[in-house]
C-alpha cells in the first residue's frame, strides 16, 4: 500500500515541476475514423466557410491597417515570421470545429507540397492552470543536394500550427511562418499569398 501513494505522490510532483520542455504528457496527435468521418462532413458546411471568409476579412482589414477590426485576432508580421492568432475564448466557436479547423490549416499547407515534421501534445503545469499545447509542423521539400543555379527554396519558411487548452478549455490558435534569412536560402514567398491559398 505504501508503495501505491508513493507512486501517486511521485506522479503530482511530477505534474507540479511540468513545463512546456518537460511535459507531464507527450503523446503523438493522432485521429480515429469516427473523427476523420467528422472532419470531412465539416469541410463541406457553410460553418467552414464562414470562419475562413471572417479570417480572410479581418486580414483584409489588417493588411489596410483598419483600425475597426475584431480583437478576436491578432496578426504578426515581422522580417522573419508572420501569422495570426485567434483568441477562441473570446468567441463561441465549439471545441470540435476549432479543432478541425487545426487540423484543416494542417491539411492546405501540405497540399503545398509541405511535409509534416511532427504533430504532437504537450500538457503540464501552470501557476494558475493546466495548459495542453497541440502542434503541427510542417516544413517545405528540401533536396539535400544545393542546386546547380541559386540557392535553395524555402517556400514561405516552416509552418507551426499551435492549438493551446487551459484546463481542457482551448484558448487560442496560432499559425505562424518563420522564414530564414540565410544566403544559403532563396527569400521567402510572400505571407499574403499563405493566406490567400489556407484561406481559398
Amino acid at each position: 500500500m505504501g508503495e501505491f501513494w508513493d507512486n501517486i505522490k511521485k506522479l503530482f510532483q511530477t505534474a507540479e515541476a511540468s513545463t512546456p520542455s518537460q511535459p507531464v504528457i507527450h503523446e503523438v496527435i493522432e485521429r480515429d475514423e469516427v473523427f476523420n468521418i467528422e472532419f470531412e462532413n465539416w469541410k463541406q458546411k457553410l460553418a467552414k466557410q464562414r470562419i475562413l471568409d471572417w479570417l480572410k476579412a479581418e486580414y483584409s482589414s489588417f493588411l489596410i491597417e483598419n483600425e475597426n477590426r475584431d480583437k478576436a485576432v491578432a496578426f504578426l508580421n515581422t522580417a522573419s515570421a508572420n501569422g495570426f492568432v485567434i483568441h477562441f475564448h473570446q468567441t463561441k466557436y465549439q471545441k470540435k470545429e476549432i479543432v478541425f479547423l487545426f487540423d484543416y490549416f494542417k491539411e492546405k499547407v501540405k497540399l503545398l507540397n509541405y511535409k509534416s515534421y511532427l504533430s504532437d501534445t504537450r500538457t503540464y503545469n501552470r501557476p494558475a492552470w493546466v495548459e495542453r499545447v497541440d502542434k503541427h509542423y510542417l516544413k517545405p521539400p528540401t533536396n539535400l543536394k544545393k542546386p546547380e543555379a541559386g540557392n535553395f527554396d524555402q517556400g514561405y519558411g516552416n509552418i507551426t500550427i499551435e492549438l493551446t487548452y487551459r484546463n481542457d478549455k482551448i484558448w487560442n490558435l496560432k499559425f505562424q511562418a518563420v522564414n530564414y534569412n540565410d544566403r544559403m536560402y532563396k527569400k521567402a514567398e510572400p505571407f499574403k499569398d499563405l493566406m490567400n491559398k489556407i484561406l481559398n
